[in-house]
């Protein structure tokens, strides 16, 4: 799977765990070239705490497109240590 936006790849990997529709890419596969930070913070019921980074490619920004759980809940730990994306990142085969 592939992560792109804005014309470069933020996340490539044969490794996606998908959860309610969402690949989770390992934390490995984000090209941290692109990724900056973020303090949005958000909470799911049965996953926990979410923390997010921005990505910034080309001059430009994307707040809050990925997101990760530094420590999720028991049910949630297929998505420890995996980043997933939003708000027009393109995940594809």
């Amino acid at each position: 799977m592939k992560a792109t936006w804005n014309g470069a790849t933020i996340a490539e990997s044969d490794d996606t765990v998908v959860v309610e529709g969402n690949h989770y890419f390992p934390m490995s596969a984000l090209n941290r070239d692109f990724v900056t930070f973020s303090n949005h913070r958000t909470t799911c019921a049965w996953k926990g705490s979410a923390n997010y980074y921005s990505l910034l490619v080309n001059g430009e920004l994307n707040a809050d497109a990925a997101w990760y759980y530094a420590d999720p809940k028991p049910e949630a730990e297929a998505v420890r240590d995996r980043v997933a994306f939003w708000k027009g990142v393109k995940v594809s085969a």
